[in-house]
């Protein structure tokens, strides 16, 4: 995977991707979507917005999970067709919902009423019809950290499952909005099937009250959530599609000519990307040993904000193994990869490679400390 000679070449700290695990990923995911004539994959931009892997991405047909104006902007912008491209998140600023209604979008996930309201009034001003599709909140916990559920009662995200008959016939009534569906998304990093199993019940059950009221929708949008082995990323570079496919295919009841819509991010990227960092100093604490990089939290926040452990590998040394805190330069005590982790012995200037950081890494990453955005290399670069 890692040619260190030419990773050596570059300054760090930066983002490399394995643009070959990238496009077997997506060949993978294309292959089981294509056994389910109804499944379509809309790649969630918010994971990795790097223009080089969006047109990577895009070349294999999927379509676009935006949650921004400017996501929506880069994902046409290097390729996905408008009419892929759905749009949720639970505040869409007017100029966001104009351009969406000016792209011809294919849906906005609605999560309020009020949002309802303001994406009729501008697209009667722009005399457009808006494709919506209303995001429930289905009160479901998913075995992941708390930070990145999303489908608790107690969560910003979606629309209260008692008021959804209410806001669909109230949508009806709007002329310039088409309810094509139903939106769900439970959170993220989730490895226990069983979490979507339950997700397909409660919609089951939603169905049911539906069809008590006349009322069908085209499309089911199931969100994603699917997580990755951060643990033992060369051990399963690629994520179990398969049996994430086949459990909706298995559990969940669709009506006859509804379509099923995914947003898988995290299980797209974050296996091909790793954050390259270089050792500035090995220093011994009263406690504990430090390796002390030039990569800190400013470049991947994830350990620093969900306390997320990442596979750290010294790529420059084959020396006895040592235990080290593995920190960054940033004058936060937050600033910490890993602590009491074996690396191979550490010298200054050794080469570090932090696995799985294909998602939610570089895009993720801020100027705080006035420090420079790292920059993101793909295969074809080096």
């Amino acid at each position: 995977m890692f040619s260190v000679d030419k990773l050596n070449s570059i300054v760090t700290p930066y983002y490399y991707y394995d643009t070959q695990l990238l496009r077997k990923t997506l060949e993978v995911i294309k292959q089981e979507c294509e056994k389910h004539e109804n499944f379509h994959v809309h790649y969630a931009v918010k994971a990795n917005a790097n223009p080089k892997i969006l047109r990577i991405i895009s070349q294999y047909g999927f379509g676009a999970d935006c949650v921004s104006g400017g996501e929506i902007k880069a994902a046409i912008e290097t390729g996905f067709p408008a009419d892929k491209v759905v749009y949720a998140g639970v505040g869409k600023s007017d100029w966001e919902i104009n351009l969406g209604l000016e792209k011809g979008i294919a849906c906005f996930n609605v999560e309020s009423i009020a949002e309802l309201e303001v994406i009729e009034e501008l697209a009667v001003a722009a005399n457009k019809t808006a494709n919506v599709a209303f995001r429930i909140n289905p009160n479901i916990g998913a075995h992941t950290h708390a930070n990145i559920t999303t489908g608790l009662a107690e969560n910003k995200f979606g629309i209260a499952m008692q008021d959804m008959e209410n806001v669909i016939e109230r949508a009806t009534t709007m002329n310039n909005i088409n309810v094509v569906g139903l939106h769900f998304h439970i959170g993220s990093q989730i490895l226990d099937m069983g979490d979507f199993k339950a997700l397909c019940n409660r919609i089951n059950e939603l169905q049911v009250q539906l069809d008590k009221h006349h009322i069908y929708v085209q499309s089911i949008n199931v969100g994603g959530g699917l997580g990755v082995n951060y643990d033992s990323p060369d051990h399963q570079p690629i994520p179990d599609f398969k049996e994430y496919f086949h459990t909706y295919a298995k559990h969940l009841r669709l009506r006859e000519g509804q379509q099923l819509h995914f947003e898988l991010g995290r299980s797209v990227v974050a296996q091909c990307g790793s954050l390259i960092s270089r050792v500035l100093y090995v220093k011994q604490g009263s406690h504990k040993q430090f390796a002390i990089l030039d990569a800190g939290m400013t470049d991947l926040i994830r350990p620093a904000l969900y306390q997320a452990l990442h596979k750290i590998q010294n790529l420059t040394s084959n020396e006895p193994t040592e235990v080290y805190d593995v920190v960054g330069p940033i004058c936060e005590s937050s600033d910490v990869f890993a602590k009491a982790i074996d690396l191979n012995k550490c010298h200054r200037g050794d080469l570090i490679a932090i696995r799985s950081a294909g998602a939610y890494g570089e895009i993720m990453a801020s100027a705080y400390n006035c420090r420079q955005l790292p920059k993101g290399y793909i295969t074809e670069d080096l």
